[in-house]
Parts: C-alpha cells; structure tokens; sequence
C-alpha cells in the first residue's frame, strides 16, 4: 500500500511516531503482543505499520499483512449488508422483524424493529441463546433458538449491548430478503467484500487464509464484560464453515480501510455504490439519546466510572460530546464513528477532520483495559493531526 509524506496530508511525523513508540512500549511490557496500524487523511494513507508480534509463542513477528479475528467489527460487515438492502428499498428501519422473521413474533418480540436490532434497543436477552458451544457458528440453529428467547426489558426502552443475537437476526433477514437459498457468507461477498476489494476478510476463516491467521489469546485474564475462556473458543469456532454474522470475521488493516474509506466517501468506493451518502450519515448519527449502555454497568462498578452514554447509531459508535470514557478519543470530533472489536479491533472515521484509524491487535486485554488503550491511542492519532 502506497503511502504518503504525513506533512503533506498536515500531519506531524513526530507526533506520528507517538503513537509506534506508545505501541512498541506496551508490546516491550507484555500489556499485550502486537499490532497493526494504519493512519489515513483524505484517504491518503500516511501511516502502515506492524509492531511486535503476531504470535509471542512461537516467535511469529507482526506482518502488515497478518489476518485477525475482528470480533464484533464483525458486526458493521453485516450492517452494511444489510443498509445495501434498505438502500433498495427491500426493508426499512421501521419494519418489524416478524414481518420478514414470522417465527420470530413471539412472547412480546411482535413489535420489535430492524432499527431497534441495530441500536441495540430490542430488549433481546443478554446472554447466548441455549445452543452447544460448537453451534453458535450454524446461524440457523442460532437463529431458531434466538427466535424462542423471551425478552429481557420493553422493546425500545433500555440500551443493552447484544454480543451475538441482534446480528444473527439481521443477518437471517438479509438472507430472507435474497430469497433464503444462499449462505449470508455467499450474500456478504457477493454484496459487500467483492464489491470493495476486501479478498482478506471472509466471514469464517477462509482456508487460503489460514497461514496468515494471528491467534486469539487473552493476556489480561482479569475479570470483565468477556469470558477469556469464549473469546479464545474463537480460535476453533471461527472454522471455514462458520457463521457467526456479530463476531466470526476475519479480516485485515488493509481490508478494514477499505470499508472505512467507503463509509468516510458516503457509501462509494473506487467505483462501487454499496448505498447513498444519506444513509451513511444516518447509521453514523446517534439514536440512543443519553442513554447509557447497560452492557457496560458491570464495568462501570468495578473501575469506579459513572454511567456514561452508549452513542449508537445504526451499529456503528459515535463519540457525541463530553469528558467520559470512550474507545474513540476523547478529543475526537463528535461526528467520529467507530467499528469496535473485543479486547483487540478497531477502526474509526472522523468526518471533521478527514482522518481515518485502523487497529487490529494480538494479544486481547480486558475490555475496560482495551478501552482505555484505545482511547489513549486514537487521542495520540488526533494530536498529529496538526494542519
């Protein structure tokens, strides 16, 4: 990948090379093992590169090119896929997910819609369906048991982060939309990857990827929003068949620009129109209000923070205003948006000052831990940005 002179995009290199030396610094603690970074401005990329290790254990050192499991970056994969079919006009926000899902429509669930899935305001229950470990990769055996859970609060009301749910229901309507024959993998692409280039990300670990995999491994086992023991499951859940359309991806630094660079372009690039600039700017507005996200009151109790706001759009995460703790950086404009991954992934875009950051990580720290190295991070990201 080309890059750029940082001063002729106004960004200073020494402020620039903060951001390695903060890296290189926590890698030399063993905080965690490694990392991937790019900076862009203007979609010119100023910054690529890799620090420490892909694999500590067997001494693999970090590649531009390492492939990671996003986790929950995942998840904006499948939002895009899903906005492609809202920009068709093949279902809108308002439509209720029975509509599409008949089997879903039960034991108050009638009335929940697609926006609420993706603002993560259905109330669903905050915990996994009752499946086998090894079957949260088949989505419709996961679909099926989500569609028999009762809920957890009032459609609408409370904002709870669903890990897994809300994105499998998604992407089942996507699949329903297309006619309920082809895999969502297949529809994600044929509808998305495909389109924008993305050859390094597959939902599953595509076998001609393999080789390049950076394993999942938990340093900080502290205790957290994140079961250690589950996210390193993903090293065997996340197979060549798998489907796990809220964190079963894998993808490259280079791959996740390009879908930032088709977010931060209004939903075109490098000749592909996936949806309009105005839905862009849609996904990318908060619609939970004030409201804090209930997922992280556990993590509020346990380092002392007061409950702070959930800022979701439609998937994405936006920084909004105030002093609070935030993946984004708190010196971020409010209008930055965010793909966020657990203990490891992240990238955002910062409409305001046309700077875009991507991150992918070996080694996963506790979540509270991970949010404030990212936020460290992406504030040093920021200070560079000087013209």
């Amino acid at each position: 990948m080309r890059t750029t002179d940082p001063v002729d995009l106004g960004l200073d290199p020494d402020r620039l090379a903060r951001l390695l030396a903060a890296l290189e610094a926590d890698v030399g603690a063993e905080r965690y093992d490694g990392a991937v970074v790019l900076v862009a401005r203007g979609g010119r990329v100023a910054l690529h590169a890799a620090i420490g290790w892909a694999d500590r254990a067997a001494g693999r050192r970090a590649a531009l090119d390492d492939v990671f499991t996003i986790f929950s970056v995942t998840k904006t994969l499948t939002t895009v896929a899903l906005l492609v079919r809202i920009d068709r006009g093949e279902i809108a926000l308002t439509t209720p997910v029975a509509e599409v899902l008949p089997e879903f429509g039960n034991r108050g669930k009638q009335r929940i819609t697609v926006a609420q899935l993706l603002t993560h305001t259905a109330g669903l229950a905050a915990g996994v369906p009752p499946l086998p470990v090894e079957a949260l990769g088949d989505l419709s055996a996961f679909v099926a048991a989500a569609c028999r859970q009762p809920l957890d609060a009032a459609p609408g009301t409370d904002v709870h982060y669903s890990a897994l749910t809300a994105h499998a229901l998604l992407a089942e309507i996507v699949r329903r939309l297309d006619g309920g024959t082809r895999r969502f993998r297949d529809i994600l692409d044929a509808d998305v990857l495909g389109p924008l280039g993305m050859r390094d990300t597959a939902l599953g670990l595509r076998p001609d990827l393999a080789a390049r995999k950076v394993p999942v491994v938990v340093r900080d086992r502290s205790p957290g929003v994140f079961d250690p023991d589950l996210l390193e499951a993903f090293n065997v859940l996340v197979g060549p068949e798998a489907e796990i359309p809220a964190a079963g991806a894998v993808s490259t630094v280079a791959d996740l620009f390009r879908l930032a660079e088709c977010l931060r372009r209004g939903g075109e690039f490098e000749g592909a129109r996936l949806f309009a600039p105005a839905l862009v700017r849609l996904a990318t507005t908060i619609h939970t209000g004030a409201r804090p996200n209930g997922f992280y009151a556990f993590a509020c109790e346990q380092r002392g923070w007061d409950p702070f706001p959930a800022n979701i759009g439609l998937s994405f995460f936006v920084r909004g205003a105030g002093v609070f703790p935030t993946y984004l950086g708190l010196t971020s404009s409010p209008r930055t948006y965010a793909g966020l991954g657990a203990g490891s992934a992240m990238f955002w875009v910062d409409p305001e000052r046309d700077l875009t950051f991507v991150f992918l990580s070996a080694g996963l720290l506790e979540e509270t831990r991970n949010l404030e190295r990212c936020q460290r991070l992406s504030d040093l990201v920021q200070a560079a940005a000087v013209g």
